[in-house]
């Protein structure tokens, strides 16, 4: 199996959606889009896709895998196998989603999906890699059934677009599709911290299992959206481990194997919510705050735009790029992610990932003409920089912000 190349076709399609949803809520003058919110949304998205590129492949034959050494039955594809392979993916999908909101150590994956306090189609994009993986690992019931992993594969690219435009305020209850299929009024109510709202609605395209298994709950009041506690920040790396810091911690100060246990495999709610207070305090301590430039909100935007152009690239060119290109435009983008992250939390450091970034450019250069003058140039260059390190950290803050950070 090849990595498809049209995939990469699915970024400025859902770009449009995202921007069509944003100048129509706008025009009816709404802001359903904040900045920050939708920059941090975006570049967890980011992240996931990339990391798509290295997974969807082993995905692939992990199916195989099992279709081929343990399957109980040989499904060939017809009408009736593709329905059947529908509801199932979808009965099972209910079942990793409820579980995830459930079970700790799976909800220290999915966590990041509900961390946002907008509800659009930027929210849609916050899906890690460690949730793709656990998702595979439920869907692997589908191949031991008996369904080939073509069938799989295709039936799961279909099923994972339609999620993505039911994260919208913009449209409203739908009728008779409320009975049968997930809405956005159904996902809002999913999303939203609200107390009666909580843990409902975990359906994907299919409303019925929600209303078969006592799940569901009819959208009424406003949803407040995010997380019962606010995560208060859009730091690409504390978004998504702040959640599996708080388990260790949880599990460090548990006594017995009973209490450990539960630690992984309880309910969210048995996790002393002052644990992340004390992590707060920790890793992301108090700083003081600078007025943005309109250079920072240009700037974020810009590295957000480059990252999505090198995304697609990587997926549209994979089967030509080389391994190093590969991987030195991935380190490229995760680099840029983390940067945008901290830029936007005005972290002290962020001019040092700025020059990892530059490293890591210089590095591609190097290898991609691999000569005695280029490798004298590039290190030229380094050495250059490396020199004027503070004064350009100051004028690199300056620009960003109204006043320099200590």
């Amino acid at each position: 199996m090849s990595h498809p190349a049209y995939l990469a076709f699915a970024i400025p399609l859902f770009l449009f959606f995202m921007g069509l949803e944003y100048w129509y809520s706008k025009r009816k003058g709404k802001n359903f889009f904040q900045f920050a919110e939708s920059v941090a949304n975006i570049n967890v998205g980011i992240a996931e896709r990339l990391m798509d590129v290295f997974t969807m492949i082993p995905f692939f034959y992990f199916f195989q895998y099992i279709h081929t050494n343990y399957a109980f039955f040989d499904l060939e594809a017809n009408a009736f196998t593709w329905v059947a392979l529908f509801l199932l993916t979808d009965l099972v999908w209910y079942w990793y989603h409820r579980l995830a909101h459930e079970i700790n150590i799976l909800w220290a994956a999915h966590i990041v999906h509900h961390q946002s306090e907008d509800f659009n189609y930027t929210a849609s994009a916050r899906i890690t890699v460690f949730q793709a993986a656990i998702r595979c690992g439920f869907w692997a019931v589908l191949p031991l059934i008996g369904f080939p992993a073509p069938m799989i594969s295709v039936l799961l690219l279909i099923h994972g677009l339609y999620p993505f435009f039911i994260h919208t305020q913009t449209i409203g209850k739908l009728g008779w599709v409320e009975y049968i299929f997930v809405t956005p009024s159904h996902h809002r109510v999913h999303h939203s911290s609200n107390p009666q709202y909580l843990d409902k609605n975990y359906g994907d395209v299919l409303i019925l299992w929600d209303k078969l298994f006592g799940t569901f709950v009819e959208e009424k009041e406003q949803p407040v959206y995010g997380l019962t506690k606010p995560l208060n920040s859009h730091s690409f790396l504390w978004q998504h481990f702040h959640y599996p810091l708080e388990l260790y911690v949880a599990f460090k100060r548990a006594k017995g194997f009973k209490a450990k246990w539960m630690v992984l495999f309880g309910s969210p709610e048995g996790i002393d919510p002052r644990i992340r207070t004390h992590l707060e305090k920790f890793f992301l301590k108090k700083r003081q705050f600078f007025q943005p430039t309109r250079a920072h909100r240009q700037y974020i935007s810009m590295q957000t735009t480059i990252s999505l152009i090198l995304l697609f690239v990587v997926i549209y060119f994979y089967g030509s790029l080389s391994a190093l290109q590969t991987g030195f435009i991935s380190i490229f983008i995760l680099i840029s992610l983390i940067n945008t992250g901290a830029i936007l939390e005005q972290r002290s450091w962020i001019f040092y990932l700025e020059y990892a970034r530059l490293s890591v450019g210089l590095l591609w250069v190097c290898c991609y003409y691999p000569n005695l003058l280029m490798g004298i140039s590039a290190a030229t260059v380094f050495v250059i920089l490396l020199y004027y390190f503070r004064p350009m950290e100051k004028r690199y803050k300056k620009l960003l912000y109204q006043q320099v950070t200590s």
